[in-house]
């Protein structure tokens, strides 16, 4: 479905075509900025956990302060850990555009030609974009193995982590105990942890940068889509 718009171009007497297609749902958007949300929240929390605050004066019972830090933090975990699920369930009963996040078409030849096309566009090397409703190529490519993967990753090494405070027999140490035998030990599991989480924060500043170039360089909205669901494009029609 798309809907089209004649918008008059300040100053001159022309006019500029832009066409507004609805792309991602209300359920897509929310999980994306609670998400996002989180990755924050783990982030600065998970720090602070593996390099703590200076000792804080007074007796220990008079401060919580690394408590607070370790609540936040296993919520924000609990959080990103079912709103994937959720985020699983809405690719089989959302639009298509919804799936595009697990069903990478790696098989299609003609995919494989536009990722490179992509990549040289990211790289200075293409002069004309191509626009997509969804996820181009690329994007897909790196939402599916770096943030789908690794949002797994973290989720799996974190609860066999907090698995370990719950104590044996607990849910977590149930489902996730075979993680830490699994890397060797504790403090393996701790690293790679540790490690993911900069993994992710890497993924997350590249993902904004595109975002905003995309949004100044190929004439078509990408920020305001995940706020509105609607994706415009300016000028020309997408492919």
């Amino acid at each position: 479905m798309a809907l089209e718009k004649s918008l008059a171009d300040a100053g001159h007497d022309q006019v500029r075509k832009q066409t507004a297609v609805y792309v991602y749902e209300a359920p897509v958007r929310l999980w994306h900025w609670v998400t996002a949300l989180c990755i924050v929240t783990l982030s600065i929390t998970g720090y602070l956990i593996g390099v703590p605050l200076p000792t804080m004066p007074g007796e220990a019972s008079d401060n919580y302060l690394m408590g607070y830090i370790r609540f936040a933090h296993f919520s924000a975990g609990y959080v990103l850990a079912l709103g994937l699920l959720g985020r699983i369930y809405w690719a089989f009963v959302g639009n298509h555009h919804a799936r595009e996040l697990f069903l990478v078409p790696i098989h299609k030849k003609a995919w494989w030609h536009e990722l490179i096309h992509e990549l040289r566009w990211y790289l200075f090397l293409e002069k004309t974009p191509k626009k997509y409703i969804g996820h181009n190529p690329l994007g897909q490519l790196a939402m599916f193995s770096v943030f789908v993967i690794g949002a797994i990753f973290m989720s799996v090494t974190g609860f066999a982590l907090y698995g370990e405070g719950t104590g044996q027999g607990s849910w977590a140490d149930r489902l996730f105990g075979w993680v830490i035998p699994l890397f060797g030990q504790s403090l393996d599991v701790h690293s790679w942890h540790r490690l993911g989480m900069w993994y992710i924060l890497m993924f997350v500043m590249i993902h904004v940068y595109l975002a905003i170039r995309e949004d100044i360089m190929s004439r078509q909205s990408l920020i305001s889509t995940m706020v509105g669901g609607w994706r415009m494009f300016k000028d020309d029609k997408p492919d």
